[in-house]
């Protein structure tokens, strides 16, 4: 039997790394094998903020084996002290001959100090083996590291003629449950959900991660965690008895507004307030709140579930990555609401090209994935 490739032990790492997706925030996902003479010794995942890092659970499985053994690792081993000890110098201490990695952390405590320690200490490094599949895996770390904000992805429930809701706003249900449950996922991946206040208002959401939908084995594990919810407020219409004020977890309200009196009222509820920049016509400056998720409440990736006002905002302003679009086979007529507000677009020449990463079906209905294209010459 032929020996696994490079590739197919890196694949092994990236494999692993993947378990930890729902879990990790606001840490990277991160995957580690430890090979000798052809045969796997340790391997390791990251699982959760302030537990041991992929590298160490590795080096704990292989013991005295990791001596002279090579290390895949999907992203450059930290070089700093933080919730844990730095795993490069545990790379060095356990006699590791040879480190491959496939990408550089984009964080700027590391950005290559993990490969000096290693390379210093006479261990051979090599970077770039399938490092598309690794940034794959943590486009929102990557972008709040070399950026300074979040990764957003857009989710939104579509009848096939493009509507999302009624013309009164009621939204309940257009998909149905094997849907749901897919996004009931995009949320529990996420570090923060966000919407505006009219999907508070009109559809009184809870945006929480429900364990019973979720269609996976720790479901309940998973649901522990439940990520920021964010509501976009510009004039602090939230009501005081909104559902999600009454969910375990935060909600966090972004507004404009310096009514101290009203203020007071939500926090009371359970709200936390924050006072975000002007925009353009004095509403919520989008692109100051997205750097406040990521520089102050450590947000990777923010899920977008909210209606066309904000959608067509954030994708006015250049602010989504990607967008998971979920297409129901139901009509809901020309006076129903649409998936996006974008005022001004008059000419074929102005309309906002998508490219289509993935159509598949889920259930009844089908979930595109897709990005804002970029034009040639931006």
């Amino acid at each position: 039997m032929a020996m696994p490739t490079p590739e197919q032990w890196m694949a092994r790492a990236l494999t692993l790394a993947r378990r930890g997706r729902y879990t990790t925030h606001p840490n990277p996902r991160v995957g580690c094998v430890l090979v000798k003479e052809g045969r796997l010794v340790g391997e390791g995942f990251h699982r959760r903020a302030g537990e041991p890092h992929a590298e160490i659970l590795a080096l704990r499985a292989a013991g005295t084996a990791a001596r002279g053994a090579t290390a895949y690792v999907t992203l450059e081993p930290c070089a700093h002290q933080g919730r844990t000890g730095p795993c490069a110098r545990a790379l060095v201490d356990a006699g590791v001959a040879r480190v491959v990695a496939a990408m550089q952390d984009p964080n700027p405590r590391v950005a290559g100090q993990g490969f000096t320690i290693l390379r210093e200490a006479g261990i051979e490094v090599a970077c770039g083996l399938l490092e598309a599949e690794a940034r794959a895996l943590n486009p929102g770390f990557i972008r709040r590291m070399s950026e300074g904000r979040p990764f957003v992805c857009l989710k939104m429930a579509m009848s096939l003629d493009g509507r999302t809701a009624m013309r009164s706003g009621e939204s309940q249900w257009i998909t149905g449950p094997q849907a749901r449950s897919a996004v009931q996922r995009l949320r529990a991946e996420c570090g923060a959900v966000m919407t505006g206040v009219e999907s508070i208002i009109f559809d009184n959401s809870r945006l929480t991660v429900r364990a019973d939908q979720l269609g996976l084995a720790d479901a309940e594990t998973i649901a522990r965690r439940q990520p920021l919810r964010v509501v976009v407020d510009s004039r602090l219409r939230m009501p005081e008895a909104a559902a999600c004020l009454r969910e375990p977890g935060r909600t966090l309200v972004a507004t404009r507004s310096e009514d101290g009196e009203r203020r007071a009222r939500l926090e009371a509820a359970g709200a936390e307030v924050v006072v975000v920049p002007a925009g353009e016509g004095g509403r919520v400056d989008l692109s100051a709140l997205l750097a406040h998720l990521a520089a102050e409440e450590e947000v990777n990736e923010v899920l977008l579930e909210t209606g066309a006002t904000l959608a067509g905002a954030m994708l006015d302003a250049g602010l989504i990555d990607e967008l998971q679009l979920f297409m129901a086979p139901t009509l809901l007529g020309g006076e129903a609401r649409p998936l996006f507000q974008l005022p001004g677009l008059e000419r074929m020449t102005q309309q906002r090209p998508l490219e289509i990463l993935d159509i598949r079906a889920i259930g009844q209905d089908w979930r595109i994935t897709a990005r804002p294209r970029v034009a040639a010459g931006d």
